[in-house]
Parts: structure tokens; C-alpha cells; sequence
């Protein structure tokens, strides 16, 4: 069985690599992307369409609004499908699981646990500060959903998965990435119910007091959101199982 995961990866690596040679030159001004109308249009006008300084977030979460909402599905299935495999079964499942860290006679260091003790607060308040200002500058939900998933990991490492866990439970964490698809998909169907396509953001000004501009400039920050939710839950939830194999306990 692992001679045959062996040579499918290899395979797979070698299809890449083969496909890659079709791409053009890094920076060629002719490729493609760069010559383009559509890549003008982005460049010319995004400001005036969403009223979004930040180019790169008004294009992942606006013109490739589709796109980037089946991105965030591809990370909540990815969380699946590695609690799924690592779920105990059968004999694992009879297993005498390990102890706890607070357990056993080694007690967590208490200059490592009051030192996260400040960070995490910290590192929370600038997961929040990357999610809002990605309109502006580099930042936006998968960014913010790290950062705040890195915290909850932290947690973790300094004490042990079950303290974690007590604040981000792995079945919690899978049901808040699926409320973030739901919040993406969810403002999408608003649109939708207004009157517009799917992800159609300007038509939420009919029911807010702004501009068809600043409708996807607001818009946008609440798919944002939801992707926020399933970065940093699925996140945290392929850690611990990683880390424990499965068990949910202990951990690294």
C-alpha cells in the first residue's frame, strides 16, 4: 500500500512538473495575465467598482468572489478528511488513551505558560486587526484565520490539547467553519434574493443606506468573516488531530 502512495505522488509530482513548463516566463510582460483586458480592468478600475484601496483583496473576494467562496469549501473539506482518516476505529479505538499532561509529575513550565498567558490576547486583537484592515492592506480572512487558528495552537503547545480544546472543542470547531460557509454563501443568496446574481454585492444597497460601491465595499468584509471562521477552526481542529493521532488527548 505505501509503494502505491509512493508512486502516485510521484506521478502527480511529474505531471505538475510537466504541466509547468507551459507556464510563461516569471514577469513577462506578454503572458497572458499581464496582457490581458481583464487584468486592466482590474487595475483601472477596482478603486472606482468597490471603493477597495487594496487591490488583491477586491479581486479574491469580489470579482473572484465564486472562486475564493469554493476555496474555503476545499479547506473545510480538507478538515474532514483528515478527522475522518485519523479517527480511531476498531482496535485503535480499544486503546488505553495516554494521560494528560497536568497527569503526570512534569507540570507545565510557568514561564512558558505565563508568557502565552500575554501573547495570545495580543495575537488574537492583531487576528481581528488583519481580518478588518485587509481592505486597506495586505490582510483579509485567510490571514486573520491563521493568525487567531495559531493562537488556539499556542494554547496547545504550552499546556496540553484538553486545555485547548476547553476553550475550541473539535466538534465546535467543525461546526463554526461550517457557519462560515454559510455566512459567504449566505450573503451571496442575499444577493440573490434582491434581485441580483449570486455574490452580486451591490444589490445589498437596496436594503442599506450606501452606495452600490461601498454595498461591495461592506459586503465583502462580511465574507471575509466567514472565511476568518473556517481558516481558523479547520485549522486548529487538523492540528489536534494530527498532533494525537486521532485521540483528541494529549497531544505533541
Amino acid at each position: 500500500m505505501r509503494k502505491l502512495a509512493v508512486a502516485v505522488v510521484v506521478l502527480t509530482g511529474g505531471l505538475l512538473l510537466y504541466a509547468a513548463t507551459d507556464f510563461a516566463a516569471w514577469g513577462d510582460p506578454e503572458s497572458p495575465a499581464s496582457d490581458s483586458d481583464v487584468s486592466k480592468h482590474f487595475i483601472a478600475e477596482t478603486g472606482v467598482d468597490t471603493e477597495v484601496p487594496n487591490m488583491v483583496t477586491a479581486v479574491l473576494a469580489d470579482y473572484r468572489g465564486f472562486d475564493t467562496m469554493f476555496e474555503t469549501v476545499v479547506i473545510f473539506i480538507a478538515g474532514i478528511a483528515i478527522l475522518a482518516i485519523l479517527k480511531l476505529t476498531g482496535k485503535d479505538a480499544t486503546k488505553t488513551p495516554g494521560k494528560r499532561k497536568d497527569e503526570v509529575d512534569d507540570a507545565p513550565d510557568l514561564i512558558v505558560t505565563h508568557t502565552v498567558r500575554l501573547l495570545v490576547p495580543i495575537i488574537q486583537l492583531f487576528a481581528f486587526y488583519v481580518l478588518a484592515h485587509g481592505h486597506v492592506s495586505p490582510g483579509g480572512g485567510f490571514q486573520g484565520g491563521v493568525i487567531m487558528g495559531a493562537s488556539f495552537i499556542l494554547v496547545a503547545l504550552a499546556w496540553d490539547l484538553p486545555r485547548a480544546m476547553d476553550r475550541l472543542s473539535v466538534d465546535r470547531a467543525i461546526l463554526l467553519a461550517g457557519v462560515g460557509i454559510l455566512i459567504y454563501a449566505g450573503i451571496g443568496l442575499l444577493a440573490m434574493f434582491l434581485g441580483g446574481e449570486f455574490l452580486d454585492y451591490a444589490e445589498l444597497s437596496t436594503i442599506f443606506p450606501v452606495s452600490r460601491e461601498m454595498a461591495r465595499y461592506h459586503a465583502m468584509l462580511g465574507v471575509e468573516i466567514g472565511v476568518a471562521f473556517t481558516v481558523t477552526t479547520v485549522m486548529f481542529a487538523i492540528y489536534a488531530s494530527l498532533s494525537s493521532k486521532g485521540r483528541l488527548e494529549g497531544g505533541l
